[in-house]
């Protein structure tokens, strides 16, 4: 069974202002997927706001408060940029936020023709989390390359914000209307395996990097080992990994018998998935082990991947034994 990527929905928090949703919404009407971003045409749109004089910086922006408080926010009116800008408040010095990859955030959205604020998740009690391919473009452009720990504001043209979908009447959001956000990033993905190294102990497979890719050598001549093994190889630092876990990863399968390498993710995008949802050989592996961590799984066939005969496209890895390398980049509560 491939890490295939998939966000759970208990981890799309309703971040109301990059899916159409104002806070202000009636509570008997169905809310929209958070995750999704409307491109439907709609019946009325709303009429095209005043031009404004487009600023090229945001330093007649106020913010006021400190990191992880509400922050007191002031825009000049009507204010609108024709490109994303951004602008570090507070700079972090944590984990790089990497395109399309997981936030934790919490923030304010303000209407630039207003100045009125028309979403925040201070209100709701507890940050939104999401991926920033799944949130309107202005939001992953303002983020992609901050750091973890930083307060950043951003301004986006109605282009990268919600002109798509026809503005959203209910927040008071026009065509054209430039949105403004202030946002604390509290948490990201690691991009790599970080802590301290742990020498392996002997008749093990063995693990070495050539740049970012894992090499596997597997002991000549030995037999493979008939109950699960799990090597740490880093001793991350952050938090353990619980059952209910949501596990962003990257990894590498290889064939004991040969060698051959059957999945392989570190050279593309992690991947995240619930961990109750992944083979046993992971669930048992990953659990407790705190995040940050390499490990070198060695799994029978029982706890990795069962024949199937009757398969259409049978997965190669299939009644083997198989070593992983993994590298447990973030961990967030699922279901």
């Amino acid at each position: 069974m491939k890490l295939r990527a998939l966000i759970p929905t208990s981890l799309a928090v309703a971040l109301l202002a990059l899916s159409g949703c104002g806070s202000d919404q009636n509570a008997s009407e169905p809310a929209p997927d958070p995750a999704a971003v409307d491109t439907a045409t709609p019946a009325d749109p709303s009429p095209a706001a005043e031009p404004t004089t487009s600023a090229t910086d945001l330093k007649g922006i106020g913010v006021e408060g400190e990191l992880g408080e509400e922050p007191q926010v002031e825009v000049p009116t009507p204010f609108g940029v024709d490109e994303t800008l951004n602008r570090v408040v507070i700079p972090g010095d944590g984990t790089t936020v990497s395109a399309g990859g997981f936030v934790t955030v919490h923030y304010v959205g303000i209407n630039g023709r207003t100045g009125e604020k028309f979403d925040d998740s201070w209100s709701r009690g507890e940050p939104a989390q999401f991926a920033l391919d799944q949130v309107v473009p202005g939001f992953a452009k303002g983020l992609t390359g901050q750091q973890v720990g930083s307060r950043v504001v951003i301004a986006m043209p109605g282009e990268d914000g919600y002109d798509a979908s026809g503005g959203n009447p209910q927040a008071g959001i026009e065509l054209g209307d430039t949105l403004v956000f202030v946002v604390d990033i509290t948490d990201a993905p690691l991009e790599r395996a970080e802590g301290d190294p742990v020498p392996p102990r002997e008749g093990l497979p063995t693990v070495d990097f050539e740049g970012d890719t894992p090499k596997v050598t597997i002991p000549a001549g030995q037999e493979a080992p008939t109950e699960l093994i799990v090597q740490p190889l880093i001793q991350g630092k952050g938090a353990p990994v619980q059952p209910t876990d949501a596990i962003t990863a990257r990894y590498q399968a290889v064939l004991w018998k040969d060698g051959l390498v059957v999945e392989d993710t570190y050279g593309a995008a992690a991947e995240t998935q619930l961990l109750s949802a992944l083979i046993p050989a992971w669930q048992e592996g990953l659990k407790d082990k705190p995040v940050g961590s390499r490990l070198l799984i060695v799994s029978p066939p029982a706890q990795a991947y069962p024949e199937d005969p009757g398969a259409r496209n049978p997965n190669p890895a299939a009644g083997e034994t198989v070593v992983y390398v993994v590298d447990i980049l973030h961990a967030q509560a699922g279901e």
